[in-house]
């Protein structure tokens, strides 16, 4: 078995359409009836949901096959798929290195050519940092453009499922199938305006006109053959008749800490729910539940989960509440406030996607705030809800390199037009 697959299937599909004859590797936190979906974790290492997401519907019924449920950082904490409780993944574009996280595994099977494309999940970059350091393309949607019926959560208000794909075009494909609204997903809604015809048909490589921002925040820190990579993507980009101009978003350099309160805060709240009653390792606890609640999780969760769960329950205590999760909100009010001032110049955003090359395999494992400093170009996006696209932008010595462009609010078809112009 592939190391980017924690279970590798073959489910049919139910309808035709314009996924015929295309494999997709889902992410193991996105419900397949009758296939296992572990969220990397040995907290559900047996768990094999009854009903599909909304997302594997619309794949089946577009002609897709569903060829397997991909490796990922466990409840999709981390940015090198090596919290997985079923092993890390390698990443074929760099042997050694990790794919990066927390859709390690989609990323991987794309790049290594196990899939046509992939679906991943997006809370602070895991579709964007894993596309970015396997070389692919990978889609953050605006928040409510997909459907999360069926996502196992991890933190609500921030994450969202995206496509992973070789090329612009394929990863555009992937997002007409899948966008829309959810009547079973109330946070879902239309773009104003309604949905356009194709995002595909968008990925024309025109970008002449485009005002591209570079803001100079998330540059500070890159490494320098990231950096490099960069702004030759950045050169080729007015070659094809786009012009830049630096931009400033100020209140990002705060957005990784109210980024990780607000996650941690909402994962401790989602997880609650794996208490050993109805999820979870059969342990032996003597004394009353309490005991037996805390062997399970003990047990079921790995080193990573814990963190963020204790950090979580600690930022929405009594007494803590107004001094940490609330002033991030406020944080992410700002945040939101400089992307909005920014669009009014701007067409688009253009960043690295990661401002370092992909780390090698266990590089990171002992310093997770190495590992939460990595994600400062993705969770502003996130943060805002805004749409993401990351697309190849060269090589390093240590690995690919991916560019991210940023878009207003449903602004996935500008976004996949100057994509285009590089992948």
């Amino acid at each position: 078995m592939s190391d980017a697959f924690i279970t590798e299937t073959a489910v049919e599909p139910t309808g035709s359409g314009p996924l015929d004859g295309v494999t997709v590797a889902v992410k193991d936190n996105i419900s397949t009836a009758g296939v296992r979906t572990t969220c990397g974790s040995a907290m559900l290492a047996d768990y094999v949901p009854p009903y599909d997401a909304t997302v594997v519907e619309r794949l089946k019924a577009a002609g897709a096959t569903v060829v397997g449920k991909t490796n990922m950082d466990e409840f999709g904490m981390g940015t090198t798929t090596e919290t997985s409780a079923f092993g890390p993944t390698d990443n074929p574009a760099a042997p050694g290195r990790v794919p990066g996280g927390s859709s390690g595994g989609s990323a991987a099977a794309v790049a290594a050519g196990e899939a046509d494309v992939a679906l991943g999940s997006d809370t602070g970059g895991s579709v964007r940092c894993p596309a970015a350091f396997c070389g692919v393309v990978g889609i953050k949607p605006t928040y409510g453009l997909v459907s999360r019926y069926g996502l196992v959560a991890y933190a609500n208000s921030l994450e969202q499922i995206g496509p992973l794909a070789p090329t612009v075009e394929a990863a555009a494909g992937l997002l007409d199938v899948i966008a829309g609204p959810d009547e079973r997903d109330a946070t879902t809604r239309e773009p104003p305006g309604g949905l356009p015809e194709s995002y595909a048909d968008a990925a024309d490589g025109d970008v002449a006109g485009l005002t591209v921002g570079v803001p100079t925040e998330l540059l500070e820190g890159a490494d320098d053959g990231v950096r490099e990579c960069f702004e030759d993507a950045l050169a080729e980009l007015r070659d094809r008749g786009t012009t830049t101009e630096a931009v400033s978003l100020p209140s990002v350099e705060t957005a990784v800490q109210a980024y990780y309160v607000i996650a941690m805060s909402e994962a401790s709240s989602n997880l609650a729910r794996f208490d050993g009653v109805r999820y979870g390792p059969a342990t032996e606890a003597d004394g009353d539940w309490n005991d037996a609640f805390a062997a399970v999780r003990e047990e079921g969760f790995g080193e990573e989960v814990k963190r963020r769960v204790l950090l979580g329950t600690y930022a929405l205590s009594a007494g803590y509440h107004d001094k940490y999760y609330e002033q991030a909100q406020d944080a992410r009010a700002w945040v939101k406030q400089d992307f909005d001032a920014a669009f009014e110049d701007v067409d688009v955003l253009a960043s690295p996607t990661m401002p370092v090359p992909p780390f090698e395999r266990g590089e990171s494992l002992d310093d997770p705030l190495q590992m939460y400093l990595a994600d400062a170009n993705t969770v502003p996006v996130n943060l805002a809800n805004l749409p993401a696209i990351s697309v190849p932008a060269g090589e390093t010595d240590e690995g690919p390199v991916g560019l991210q462009l940023v878009g207003p609010a449903f602004g996935e078809a500008t976004l996949v037009r100057a994509g285009s112009a590089l992948a």
